[in-house]
């Protein structure tokens, strides 16, 4: 595995890549990898070649009363878990080079980043449009993939790349979850032993919503309220906020229907979590994937 620092390296490498016919996969990543973002690198490896994993900490994509500091850092650890699933290229760029001095170009997909996420944390997708955009025109993919877990994000930055018409085919893979249900994440390291054990409650609060559905509720209002009664109930959970969706606009729904997400952020002590179950119908009636 070669690893790159420099953007005009990256760019030369790409070329040649798809000069000679191959095509690249990309995997963006903030490293502190975990399963989540292996499974995205296997998903690349089985179609792609090269395939191109990023380990970049956006600073443009955190509030300033967010955690950039704090955020996990292990690069080391995480070259090498890159490189014994055998990817081609680790592009690491610095913050200067992403950024350079008198940098002052951003992105922003109006409407649909103003909602949920981009209400409770203002200028975050600004700041992962621009650099997903950037990290895109630098290497250059065919496929670029993405998790479900940030179900918002996925489709900020879908919506993007179509409005732009953009090369690469953005492609959102199922989310991994740990063995009691709590879906993966870099933060999930910040949870000591209590909290991690209460964070599972964000699965059970979505659990309780299908439950409902499965017995025939469409009413959304009641859908949010059977979650809010399971997250009401642990005490180390601070909601904020908990929402049924439309999956192409999310803007929220009173009535369920064709294809939703029901969408939770929650604090678990000072750790904001953030999960969803997808809901969709079909002849048979309601599918669900969480």
């Amino acid at each position: 595995m070669e690893t790159i620092h420099t953007v005009e390296w990256m760019k030369q490498v790409a070329r040649e890549a798809r000069g000679a016919g191959r095509i690249i996969g990309f995997v963006p990543t903030m490293g502190a990898l975990h399963e989540g973002h292996l499974s995205l690198v296997r998903a690349a490896q089985e179609r792609c070649n090269p395939v191109v994993v990023s380990i970049f900490v956006n600073p443009k994509q955190f509030g300033p009363k967010e955690d950039l500091e704090k955020y996990p850092r292990q690069f080391e650890a995480d070259r090498a878990m890159l490189e014994s699933l055998g990817v081609d290229y680790l592009f690491a760029p610095s913050v200067a080079e992403m950024y350079p001095p008198g940098f002052s170009t951003y992105v922003d997909v109006e409407r649909i980043s103003e909602l949920h996420e981009g209400r409770s944390r203002l200028g975050h997708f600004r700041g992962v449009t621009t650099v997903v955009l950037k990290l895109l025109e630098i290497v250059g993919p065919r496929l670029a993939y993405f998790g479900r877990k940030d179900a918002q994000q996925a489709r900020v930055v879908h919506k993007m790349a179509a409005d732009l018409n953009l090369d690469a085919e953005i492609v959102i893979c199922p989310m991994v979850r740990e063995a009691d249900r709590l879906a993966i994440s870099s933060r999930n390291a910040y949870l000591k032993p209590e909290e991690r054990r209460a964070a599972t409650v964000l699965n059970r609060a979505l659990r309780a919503a299908q439950s409902e559905i499965e017995r025939g509720e469409r009413d959304t209002m009641r859908l949010i309220a059977a979650m809010r009664r399971v997250l009401d109930d642990e005490p180390l959970a601070s909601t904020d906020y908990a929402e049924v969706v439309d999956v192409e606009s999310f803007e929220t729904v009173t009535r369920l229907r064709r294809a939703c997400f029901l969408l939770l952020a929650v604090f678990i002590g000072t750790t904001r979590l953030i999960d969803n179950l997808l809901v969709e119908e079909t002849e048979e009636g309601f599918r669900f994937s969480l």
